[in-house]
């Protein structure tokens, strides 16, 4: 175990404890997130790597490592699905009952949650699955979330309440529903910054300097997102409202909007990495 991280904003003693299990990108996101929250819990972190934690999280090195009396209230699961089994093995025979009374609650693509029970030895468990996506590092995120049916109202709040620290977060009433969050928001900011880099080659080779077609198309994408993000209008309203016929933009949309372009690809692009989605789960 290595020594705490000093909190700028302790946690209450009676507040339940989380166990966050990996503490990679996605991870370490959560935890300066929480950390940094009004009422952040009290977490405790399994990662191998990780030399300081956000706030007074312990960090334990190996599952041998933790306290055979934790009994944490929720376990997060931020590691890669391939060690996702192992570890849940590991737990299970560590913390015996201590894992039983605990709910799971995974961020990992591609084990469902029967997967998880399975791994738990309990077909019972409590399992919230939950498709944070990278703009979480910077408090921006989305989230899309499912409890299963075994998970109590108390613990679903909680799960909503954490990934709201970092993100907004939005219920889904089926499992399946996750497929079509992780092609929307958790693969989409992948989708955004493709086209930044698309316009800012464009813009070079429209005669702009890489370092002002960076900063053009950037601030563009931000100053755009925030507006969806800010006002009511449809996202139709306002393409429309920037759009004057026989315009610049317009002369843009036709290309973009052809039938073999956005139209086509966008719909196309989704539905492959739902399919792949649910390839993962299966």
């Amino acid at each position: 175990m290595t020594a705490p991280h000093p909190a700028s904003a302790p946690s209450s003693s009676d507040a339940p404890v989380i166990l966050l299990a990996g503490c990679g990108r996605m991870g370490s996101a959560l935890a300066q997130g929480w950390a940094a929250s009004a009422h952040p819990p009290r977490l405790v972190i399994l990662d191998h790597k990780l030399e300081k934690a956000p706030g007074n999280a312990p960090i334990y090195r190996q599952v041998k490592d933790l306290p055979a009396d934790l009994a944490p209230a929720l376990i997060v699961l931020a590691v890669k699905p391939a060690g996702a089994a192992e570890l849940l093995a590991a737990l299970r025979e560590h913390l015996g009952k201590g894992l039983t009374h605990s709910t799971l609650l995974s961020i990992m693509a591609g084990k469902s949650c029967a997967d998880l029970a399975r791994a738990c030895g309990n077909p019972d468990m409590a399992v919230i699955r939950a498709i944070p996506n990278t703009p979480s590092s910077v408090n921006a995120g989305t989230t899309g979330l499912y409890a299963g049916p075994t998970v109590s109202a108390p613990m679903k709040a909680l799960a909503h309440q954490l990934m709201s620290d970092v993100s907004a977060v939005v219920e889904v009433p089926k499992e399946e529903d996750l497929r079509a969050v992780t092609a929307l928001s958790g693969s989409g900011p992948a989708y955004v910054f493709l086209l930044a880099e698309l316009l800012e080659k464009s813009g070079v080779e429209l005669g702009l300097s890489r370092e002002t077609a960076t900063q053009l198309a950037r601030n563009m994408i931000y100053g755009a997102g925030k507006m969806l993000h800010d006002l009511p209008q449809s996202a139709a309203t306002l393409r429309q409202n920037v759009t004057s016929p026989n315009g610049t933009t317009a002369a843009a949309l036709d290309v973009l909007s052809a039938p073999d372009a956005w139209p086509r690809t966008v719909p196309q692009a989704t539905r492959a990495a739902a399919k792949r989605a649910a390839e993962l789960d299966d």
